[in-house]
């Protein structure tokens, strides 16, 4: 059964991506000029200055990533299998609702990626001096592993449901964990990305001719399709997770909350009775200490079902 599900989502995805191609294309034809001019701007201030430095070029990502938002906007409706979608409308939609969003978002992958550089740049110069430093590069290496798995998340979740910037980080930081199945196919597929793009590379043999095709594929080919890749593999179950399946209200969501404040604090869960939590759709054969997605949070399964429960004896 799950291999006729893989089938099935493996010729979802291709049927998506050659049918959509297009329409990917033009989203990243409209995110090039962002990108060529703000990357020109950055290499003209490293180079001039003679800073040489990479941290200089990686500053690129603050200012570039609002205009990243539209291709998000876009790829997500295509993965939501929208019909008619109009690339240039919602393109700019995409920047214009989430601009100041992606702008903290970029001020924020740019520390991740100075410190993802910096740290196993280091580590690898150290481990080949004193091999206890390879541990130390291992832990980098999970850091590392652990934003990229985060912001396979905030970017979706960003353009697509109203809520805090907290709880932007805080439910991306549990799907890191939470959705690990997911979170390893997108990888997948991106590596598979970035191999084909090797490839094409490793086909030009003058120096010149790399250098332009690298520019090409950065440019227009590379960000829309790594945007279909992941959000292909993480779109569906993180709506799941923050819209809820069976469209719960906020109530709920308070209730579980205040149950979770009440447990701390060793108070009766029932004490109110204004909701009706008997009509939580929860499965009771699960571990009962085992943290559950609800509503967009990670809850025990005890918990929950103890609010059912306590509700329920109530209303006998």
């Amino acid at each position: 059964m799950s291999s006729n599900k893989g089938s099935f989502a493996l010729t979802e995805f291709f049927s998506g991506l050659f049918h959509n191609f297009p329409k990917l294309l033009l989203t990243n034809l409209y995110f090039a000029v962002p990108s060529a001019v703000f990357f020109a701007v950055f290499w003209f201030v490293n180079s001039f200055f003679k800073i040489n430095s990479n941290f200089v070029l990686f500053l690129t990502v603050i200012p570039l990533f609002p205009f990243y938002a539209g291709v998000v906007q876009v790829t997500s409706h295509i993965v939501r299998g929208d019909d008619g979608i109009n690339v240039r409308d919602n393109y700019i939609a995409g920047v214009k609702e989430n601009f100041a969003r992606f702008l903290v978002h970029g001020v924020i992958m740019y520390v991740a990626i100075v410190f993802s550089y910096f740290s196993i740049k280091m580590y690898v110069s150290l481990g080949a001096k004193n091999g206890m430093f390879y541990m130390l590069l291992v832990i980098s290496v999970l850091i590392c592993i652990f934003f990229l798995f985060v912001f396979y998340y905030v970017p979706s979740m960003t353009v697509t449901f109203d809520i805090s910037m907290k709880n932007i980080y805080k439910n991306s930081a549990l799907m890191s964990f939470g959705e690990l199945k997911h979170n390893i196919i997108a990888t997948f597929g991106v590596i598979v990305l970035f191999l084909l793009c090797a490839t094409v590379l490793m086909c030009c043999y003058l120096p010149a001719i790399i250098i332009t095709v690298t520019f090409l594929l950065a440019l227009f080919i590379v960000p829309s399709i790594m945007s279909y890749i992941i959000n292909s593999a993480v779109y569906k179950p993180m709506y799941d997770i923050i819209a809820g399946k069976g469209k719960k209200s906020n109530e709920i969501e308070n209730k579980i909350n205040d149950a979770r404040s009440n447990l701390a604090d060793g108070k009766n869960l029932s004490e109110d009775n204004s909701y009706d939590f008997s009509m939580l759709d929860i499965d009771e054969s699960g571990d009962a200490d085992e943290y559950i997605y609800y509503n967009g949070k990670m809850i025990k399964r005890g918990v929950l079902l103890q609010m059912k429960d306590n509700k329920t004896e109530k209303g006998g």
